[in-house]
């Protein structure tokens, strides 16, 4: 049976995470999420259910204004050429349906079979939204807590760059590297 949002919460609580949860009309893409813009600080996130032809399952999770090349994204996180995982195999591993995919699911991959995949340019952000096992409430969550949520159910994100053009990679990359080097 997969976890609920009241366990993903209690298990939330259990690592001393705190997050703050807005309740909302039912939400199936990131344009009807982008009318809650301004209600809802932090980073807001589009999450790609993904299988490669090797039958490796990944989660990717970007900025929803990210704009992300499905025919080159194989390359960036070393898989197999990439196809959208299907509805059945969501609900296998991940426990949520179409329009709720969050990486919040991940507490319900126990065989670890996912891959999470965290665009590095989403990480800018101190804190972050995402459904809780619905897609009936956004939930914001800082930028550490996601990482050690994540790290809790056994899951170690790869953080790569893996929206916009290889230019474009390369320039932000560059741009977050001199603001790290200068924030030290």
């Amino acid at each position: 049976m997969p976890a609920t949002r009241a366990d993903l919460f209690a298990c939330l609580q259990r690592l001393g995470i705190e997050t703050v949860t807005f309740e909302h009309a039912p939400l199936f893409t990131v344009e009807e999420s982008r009318k809650l813009r301004g209600e809802i600080a932090g980073g807001h996130t589009k999450n790609l259910f993904l299988k490669d032809k090797k039958e490796r399952v990944f989660l990717v999770v970007a900025e929803e204004d990210s704009e992300i090349d499905m025919k080159s994204l194989h390359k960036r996180i070393g898989s197999a050429r990439l196809s959208f995982g299907r509805p059945e195999l969501l609900t296998e591993l991940l426990g949520v349906a179409p329009g709720s995919v969050t990486p919040f699911a991940i507490i319900n991959d126990a065989d670890r079979r996912v891959s999470v995949v965290v665009d590095k340019g989403l990480l800018r952000h101190a804190r972050l939204n995402f459904h809780p096992l619905e897609n009936t409430a956004t939930s914001t969550i800082a930028r550490e807590d996601f990482l050690a949520f994540l790290r809790h159910t056994g899951h170690e994100p790869a953080i790569l760059p893996v929206s916009g053009s290889p230019d474009d990679v390369e320039a932000r990359d560059a741009g977050l590297e001199k603001r790290e080097e200068s924030a030290k």
